[in-house]
């Protein structure tokens, strides 16, 4: 077999994983300055934590985990299970009112007590009727369910009846070929597709023991069941940074000052751009349809990608009228002051407190991060960013490196609402993410890692054989205690292969330690880079 990778997922090089730590590095550094605490969650949850938190394209994208076992035979049961109960419970209803005389046994034929209902339900769920089911559906109920020669029947004859009646067996079930019909089945797990939602799950958990705000990072990978393309894979990591616990938007603030002096350290020139959902909100509300924001703004989020027109052309498919579209057109033609675009807002937002609301929590964010320092021409208040997350609430952010087309590298947002879900009211957070995999591209792009950023051995022995190893590796053993790397070579080869080894591997310097080296306390080392090469005794060496 033919060894490969599946799609979307690489192998990091020594090489490579140097860069990604000094990368990650400079980024928990800067989490740490600005109080941030550690953590972390499971690679996996529970599909029902993730489903539901990211919109509908986002649910499609989640790496849902097969249940162990025969699970399809396992879904059958429960398809089975499902549709007997369902049924079960349908006939408990009538033989209750039955007995209670809410209704009469002689209009059991005539009528069908709006089983047509449970119908589109049972069929909804890929449930598939017998034969003496559809029968029933077709004209009305027998009498003989519920009575025997002493009027009605017991409960556990009822369930016979029914079983007898209806042929409700698991050989009946039919499995239905739709796998969205299906993953209740058999999925229960699903890898998790971001690091905010498992942390508002942790914080729902766990509330009574965090002394809040709570401030947090978190540095993961994630998986996403995306197309790959340059720049997007299947497994990458996230680097995020939430407080929760607070409505401040000092925290906004703070966290484009940490954005900006992160990009900084690794010395990318960077935009944020900045809107609010408030502000979109406003936005649909002023077109007349805010009851298809939702689609209004998955749309709008494309633009980077499919342009005005493709925007257009999905609103049109997600059936916003062609009046409201025309109501949108100024989000298209936008000056490069923030303010004063915000100052225009508040014209089409008069009597729209909840536009007027974003325009204000936008300028206080603005205003006092550009007072803070932070570059106008860097921090871009962009009113056609949406990001596509159902769970925004307030401000959303996107990073765009300045010298490198490359999509974000970064974003995040306010949340207020999401650990509702999780059954906990009024823990209100705001959060950002780096896109570890992107920084890295556009940093290599760019030829800008410092070349200390890799990791290189610094010493390589050569070996001459036992006795020359026995001293080469005490001196080793030294070197490594004052922090210094160094290794033997594992066999007393040709100098040659040595030599070859040392520059594929990109050792500095080789050490020669033989037997007339031994003999006079010296040690000879040969610089790899520029051929130099000199004597020296071993207490100078160590130093």
């Amino acid at each position: 077999m033919k060894p490969s990778l599946a799609k979307g997922t690489r192998d990091f090089t020594a090489k490579e994983v140097s860069r990604r730590k000094y990368i990650i590095n400079i980024l928990q550094n800067n989490f740490e300055l600005f109080g941030f605490q550690p953590l972390e969650t499971p690679s996996f949850e529970n599909l029902s934590t993730l489903t539901g938190k990211y919109g509908e394209e986002g649910d499609r994208l989640i790496f849902k985990i097969l249940n162990s076992g025969n699970y399809l035979k396992n879904s059958k049961n429960l398809l089975y299970q499902d549709y007997r109960d369902l049924i079960n419970e349908y006939f408990f209803n009538i033989y209750e009112k039955l007995v209670k005389n809410e209704i009469s046994i002689d209009n059991l034929e005539k009528e069908k007590f709006g089983f047509n209902t449970i119908l589109d339900g049972v069929n909804k769920a890929g449930i598939r009727l017998s034969k003496g089911m559809m029968k029933f559906v077709e004209s009305g109920l027998s009498k003989r369910i519920f009575l025997d020669e002493n009027n009605f029947v017991d409960k556990n004859q009822l369930l016979n009846n029914i079983a007898l009646e209806f042929g409700v067996s698991n050989n009946s079930i039919t499995v239905p070929s739709d796998s969205d019909l299906l993953t209740k089945y058999i999925s229960e797990k699903a890898l998790r597709y971001d690091l905010t939602v498992p942390f508002a799950r942790f914080v729902a958990m766990n509330q009574g023991q965090l002394a809040f705000p709570f401030k947090r990072y978190q540095i993961q990978p994630v998986w996403r069941a995306d197309r790959p393309q340059k720049g997007r894979f299947r497994e990458f990591y996230q680097c995020d940074a939430d407080v929760v616990g607070s409505t401040s938007l000092w925290q906004e603030v703070e966290l484009l000052q940490l954005y900006f002096k992160s990009f900084k350290d690794l010395k990318l020139s960077v935009s944020v751009h900045i809107n609010n959902r408030k502000i979109l909100s406003g936005i649909a509300e002023y077109a007349g349809i805010a009851d298809q924001l939702i689609d209004f703004t998955v749309a709008l989020d494309k633009l980077d990608k499919i342009g005005k027109d493709g925007v257009t052309k999905e609103m049109l498919e997600k059936g916003i009228s062609e009046e409201a579209i025309s109501k949108l057109d100024f989000l298209f033609d936008q000056t490069n002051d923030a303010l004063e675009n915000l100052l225009n807002l508040k014209e089409k937002f008069a009597g729209n407190e909840t536009g007027l609301r974003g325009v204000e929590e936008l300028e206080f964010v603005i205003s006092n991060a550009l007072s803070l320092g932070i570059d106008s021409q860097n921090l871009v208040f962009d009113i056609t960013l949406a990001r596509g997350l159902d769970y925004y609430t307030g401000a959303i952010f996107e990073v765009k490196a300045d010298e490198v087309a490359m999509g974000s590298i970064g974003g995040g947002g306010r949340y207020d609402n999401l650990t509702e879900v999780f059954g906990v009211k009024d823990v209100p957070g705001i959060g950002i993410s780096f896109g570890l995999d992107r920084i890295y591209l556009v940093m290599e792009e760019l030829g800008i890692f410092p070349e200390d950023s890799e990791v290189r051995v610094k010493y390589l022995f050569a070996n001459y054989g036992e006795k020359e190893s026995i001293e080469a590796l005490k001196l080793i053993s030294e070197l490594r205690d004052k922090n210094i790397s160094a290794e033997l070579y594992p066999e007393a080869s040709k100098l040659k292969k040595q030599f070859a080894y040392a520059e594929k591997k990109g050792i500095e310097n080789l050490v020669f330690l033989g037997e007339q080296e031994i003999k006079d306390q010296t040690v000879t080392v040969k610089d790899l880079v520029s051929g130099e090469q000199r004597s020296l005794k071993i207490e100078e060496f160590l130093k």
